[in-house]
């Protein structure tokens, strides 16, 4: 069970038995001192350096390789095997009745939007602010997205969803760099106009609106296990769902061939029976490989939210106050996960945020910027999407521009963190004071 508090709080984070404390008054020092001292240090870590599998799932995939049995439904005498079981810890760990471990978070995507019976054509909401695999998985269906606009708290504007709720049937919902919005208020949304939702917690694994876990709001939620993500098997998606007959078309979507009984987190067996003549197999199984780096990782899950969170609090606090920069304010109601954060430089010039980012690089902070005129790496914004076509939305627009980006790895100290911020800090007060 984690006991957490942010902070900027002032209270330690505990997870169980396992412990990391620091003192909150040592960090704010050294934030402080950061700031102070002559900003020409460069910091020497790497922003894609993730942490090393953990033994047992090392060890885990090490018998994989020698048993030879790879493919999910290759298993022995009395083997329940690595993925079957994965789906069925991770269905507990989300409190869903069911799950399927498929070949990535973008597979998943497109899966449940073929499970809802989404058609060539039909119109998909979604989020303006997302990254590209959200409205490529709708338009891999043949389907037509429809852009939602961003509010300066980086999550989807309901009273934009609101004015264009009646133009679709599904809203598949990005959440967006792990910024959770009111989903209460979502929910009454799409429960009075009819939408459904599918969630893309690509960012949200282990995150929470009040006490429901993200994913838990939507008819189904999408995952992503790939290296940048809350668990890394290098590429992979989960799917979960409370419905039997979604999660039924998704297990023979994801070519289960007629091999669907042993899913150990599968709906009853009877419900197959309704859709398995008229559900193409669209192969993206995940393999035991796969599944076997991914069991011990999801165990840990809510020791390594702490810890994120835990870095994240701390660069938020040496970020706060700098001239010209917005901290992007957490309601509440959220229990995120910080594996990156974001910051807005709101009506800035781009060239003047471009010399930030060229600024930090020199530095060695790697920053990303929504605001750019052209896709750049992951980073990429939904007036690039051109096989989408979009209508012009200037509050949203002003929100990308200002929009910049940063991954926290757990390979960052805290002390790391500090000077991280200290440098962000030091380089956008400069170009700020350069006017």
């Amino acid at each position: 069970m984690i006991s957490e508090v942010c902070l900027r709080h002032g209270i330690v984070i505990y997870v169980g038995a396992w412990a990391e404390s620091v003192s909150y008054a040592a960090i704010r020092a050294s934030t402080r001192d950061c700031k102070a001292a002559p900003m020409t240090e460069t910091f020497q870590g790497s922003f894609t350096q993730q942490e090393p599998i953990p033994d047992e799932g090392v060890e885990a995939a090490m018998r994989v390789l020698q048993s030879g049995r790879l493919h999910r439904y290759n298993v022995g005498p009395d083997e329940q095997g690595e993925t079957a079981l994965l789906e069925q810890e991770f269905a507990a760990q989300m409190g869903a009745k069911y799950c399927l471990a498929v070949a990535s978070g973008g597979y998943a995507l497109a899966t449940s939007l073929r499970a809802l019976g989404v058609k060539p054509g039909d119109k998909v909401l979604t989020n303006a602010f997302t990254l590209a695999p959200v409205p490529g998985a709708i338009a891999s269906v043949g389907a037509i997205p429809v852009f939602v606009g961003v509010t300066e708290n980086l999550v989807i504007d309901l009273e934009d969803l609101r004015a264009k709720a009646a133009q679709a049937d599904v809203l598949m919902l990005s959440h967006m760099r792990g910024h959770l919005c009111d989903m209460d208020l979502l929910m009454e949304i799409c429960d009075a106009t009819g939408l459904k939702v599918v969630e893309d917690c690509a960012h949200t694994m282990g995150a929470k609106w009040k006490e429901t876990l993200s994913g838990r709001h939507g008819a189904m939620a999408c995952y992503s296990t790939q290296t940048y993500k809350h668990a890394n098997s290098g590429e992979g998606g989960l799917l979960v769902s409370d419905d039997d007959e979604l999660m039924a078309k998704a297990i023979m979507l994801s070519g289960s061939y007629m091999l669907y009984e042993r899913h150990l987190a599968r709906p009853p067996m009877e419900v197959f029976e309704n859709v398995k003549y008229e559900t193409p197999n669209i192969s993206g199984r995940m393999d035991h490989l796969r599944a076997a780096i991914l069991r011990p990782q999801l165990r840990d899950l809510d020791q390594q939210v702490a810890r994120w969170n835990e870095r994240y609090c701390v660069i938020e606090d040496g970020l706060r106050d700098t001239p010209g920069l917005t901290v992007v304010e957490r309601p509440e109601q959220e229990t995120y996960v910080g594996s990156s954060i974001q910051f807005l430089l709101l009506d800035w010039d781009a060239d003047k945020i471009d010399d930030v980012l060229q600024r930090c690089a020199a530095r060695g902070v790697e920053l990303k910027w929504f605001g750019g005129a052209e896709p750049v790496a992951f980073t990429s914004r939904y007036d690039s999407w051109r096989y989408a076509p979009s209508e012009a939305m200037p509050e949203t627009d002003r929100v990308l521009a200002g929009v910049i980006d940063m991954r926290i790895p757990l390979t960052f100290s805290v002390e790391d963190c500090a000077f991280i911020a200290s440098i962000i800090r030091a380089e956008v007060s400069a170009v700020w004071q350069e006017g």
